[in-house]
């Protein structure tokens, strides 16, 4: 009796790690794409919406770019029916989710929605706890390529627990699905999300004004406050499990040039996830130009797959470093001051991580584009106000 018990237990606990597991190989780099929740939240989005999105994001050089996931955040579910399974909202998306999908699919993108590990997501719409698996079955069987999964009404809930039952509900469910942790960093996802999700949020929301207010970004958590949040979790961050420091807000409220310059350099450095979030119909050229960014999409998508991390904090001065590919390493001088910083960059003394002074880098300033010496001078600079010089140093 025994050893027929210890059989079963043994078949059984091979049977369950044979789904209890995330897909592998969705997000060798850090996932890019475009969120519906910044520009329209829940009353604007809709199926005409999300299509004339896809259709911008191949129009607007964001596809040619490397951007692929166009997600449908909160607001697209209604109900559910007898069976557990979910109801979509038909008066916004009257032709169903597998179509929408299959044209996002046909415009060569991908395709993401969103769901709640509570019972309600943030917005208050049916949350998936309890029809994990009817809901992953539903995404497996329209063609979802991708899930944000938020974190609104989980009183009680463990959130390893939760996020691993949905982990494994997709695994079963059989379509590769990338798996997006909306966790907020309660529960510090950087210490278990590596094993459950492909990238887990490490903060709460970004402040969409992204204004700048005093000597702080924004009035909610400005996008500078969460990058002091990164500090230290570099170590958990690589192919296939990425720390996100939430959506870009470039392109939204009227942030300026420069603001937007200094955010999107600063989620490169940290090898973020890149998800805009702003209309890319109505999209300007200034904006435009820095999401689709060649050299500092190449140092984001990089595939050694390092997050950048800080080497020099003179209060609102700092310098980060993100090790590349191939020896190259990218610098950011990081102003954020409101008045312009002269500074003399020595290389030799400003601690970049397996930086040999005998060792000579060629230069080039990403943003200007343009080659700028080798790092055995001294070279001054001057950064502007709230603003970043991103440099590119290879042997």
């Amino acid at each position: 009796m025994k050893i027929k018990f210890l059989l079963i237990v043994l078949v059984f606990g091979f049977a369950t790690k044979s789904i209890a597991q995330k897909f592998e190989n969705l997000a060798p780099t850090p996932p890019m794409g475009w969120n519906s929740w910044n520009s329209f939240e829940c009353e604007g989005v809709n199926e005409t919406v999300i299509k004339e999105m896809a259709d911008a994001m191949v129009e607007k050089g964001l596809r040619a770019a490397g951007y692929e996931y166009i997600v449908i955040d909160d607001c697209w579910q209604i109900g559910r029916d007898d069976n557990g399974y979910i109801i979509v909202d038909k008066d916004k998306f009257p032709s169903g989710i597998k179509s929408l999908a299959d044209y996002v699919h046909s415009k060569g993108l991908k395709f993401g929605i969103y769901s709640d590990a509570g019972t309600k997501t943030c917005a208050g719409r049916p949350g998936s706890k309890g029809f994990e698996m009817q809901d992953a079955e539903t995404y497996a069987k329209w063609g979802v390529d991708y899930l944000k999964y938020d974190w609104c009404f989980t009183e009680g809930q463990e959130a390893i627990a939760s996020y691993t039952l949905m982990r494994d509900a997709l695994y079963k469910a059989g379509r590769p699905i990338v798996f997006s942790l909306c966790e907020w960093g309660e529960n510090k996802p950087w210490e278990w999300g590596k094993e459950v999700g492909h990238l887990w949020r490490t903060t709460l929301d970004i402040d969409m004004n992204g204004r700048y207010d005093g000597n702080i970004w924004g009035n909610l958590i400005g996008w500078s406050d969460l990058v002091d949040m990164q500090v230290g979790l570099e170590k958990y961050a690589g192919p296939g499990h990425w720390n996100d420091p939430d959506m870009l807000a470039v392109g939204n409220n009227d942030m300026p040039e420069n603001e937007a310059r200094a955010h999107f350099s600063m989620w490169s450095m940290l090898a973020a996830p890149l998800m805009a979030g702003n209309d890319l119909r109505t999209m300007n050229a200034t904006d435009q130009h820095i999401l689709t960014h060649k050299g500092l999409l190449e140092v984001n998508q990089d595939v050694l797959g390092k997050q950048g991390f800080k080497i020099v904090d003179l209060g609102n001065f700092e310098i980060w470093q993100k090790p590349l590919s191939n020896g190259d390493v990218a610098i950011c001088f990081f102003n954020r001051d409101i008045a312009t910083k002269t500074y003399e960059v020595d290389w030799t003394k400003i601690n970049i991580k397996d930086f040999s002074a005998e060792d000579v880098y060629q230069i080039k300033d990403l943003w200007a584009d343009k080659m700028m010496g080798n790092t055995g001078e001294k070279i001054a600079i001057e950064v502007p106000s709230r603003d970043v010089i991103v440099y590119r140093l290879s042997k």
